[in-house]
């Protein structure tokens, strides 16, 4: 990350949340329809699109406060995204196999959303 710009960073994240939203949907449309694969799939559905929509909202914040606390949001609803996944693995609504890959790249969007405010916040 040496050489990479802020702006190229931001711009890589976006496209990485966005791209996490989509492949989400997807997962979602393959979910049982099952009343606990409808209940654990809404819930899993909300926190996976607000990570990117509310990364992209932290883009455009008008204050170092509000950057920190948008992305304090996406660090949370990445968190709650990753909490839902496991569920739906753990109770076997779904394959291991195919959520897999979501929970990994949430996981990854995680530590990176987490470690970019933990800078903003020493910077304070």
């Amino acid at each position: 990350m040496e050489n990479v710009s802020k702006v190229d960073f931001v711009t890589s994240i976006k496209a990485r949340t966005k791209q996490f939203v989509l492949g989400s949907i997807k997962f979602y449309q393959t979910l049982p329809k099952t009343e606990e694969g409808k209940i654990i799939g809404r819930q899993f559905i909300r926190s996976a699109s607000s990570v990117g929509a509310n990364y992209r909202a932290a883009c455009r914040s008008r204050s170092r406060a509000e950057f920190f606390s948008k992305l304090s949001i996406v660090v949370e609803e990445a968190d709650e995204t990753a909490f839902w996944i496991e569920i739906l693995i753990e109770s076997k609504i779904t394959n291991s196999a195919e959520a897999q890959p979501l929970l990994k790249e949430v996981n990854e969007i995680l530590a990176i959303v987490a470690k970019a405010r933990k800078t903003v916040s020493n910077n304070k």
